[in-house]
């Protein structure tokens, strides 16, 4: 038996790590699209990724609980509210990481949110890339 649990092979770790990384591949992308998004080094990048990861998981569910019947009467339209301010709560805390506006963290986090979604859909939980096949 293995000191540290594995899924047929694969640390945990090795799925929180890419995604780690898919969204700062997202948070670069959104730098190269929208010209108020700003970061230092790789480093403020990585860092940021690492920093929004934990905030949408400790912060994210207590603002979307706390502002239930805002997200119900909007038709759910407020997350993009809530995902933009998880992103300039991260700017705030982060040093070298910089957003102009309102508008271009809603941007951002948008396009974070798009390429996370299609990154998600060809890795599997393990962490691992997924391959789709289909029988004839």
């Amino acid at each position: 038996m293995s000191a540290h649990p594995t899924t047929q092979g694969v640390h945990p770790m090795t799925g929180f790590l890419l995604r780690c990384a898919i969204v700062a591949l997202g948070l670069w992308l959104a730098t190269k699209v929208l010209p108020g998004l700003h970061f230092d080094t790789a480093g403020t990048l990585l860092g940021a990724a690492l920093l929004l990861g934990v905030v949408n998981a400790v912060i994210r569910p207590i603002a979307v609980v706390l502002t239930l019947p805002l997200t119900l009467v909007t038709l759910g339209f407020f997350l993009l509210v809530i995902n933009a301010g998880m992103l300039g709560l991260v700017a705030l805390l982060l040093d070298g990481f910089s957003i102009s506006s309102f508008w271009t963290a809603l941007g951002a986090s948008l396009i974070v949110s798009v390429t996370s979604w299609v990154a998600s859909g060809l890795i599997g939980n393990s962490g691992r890339i997924e391959v789709i096949s289909g029988k004839r």
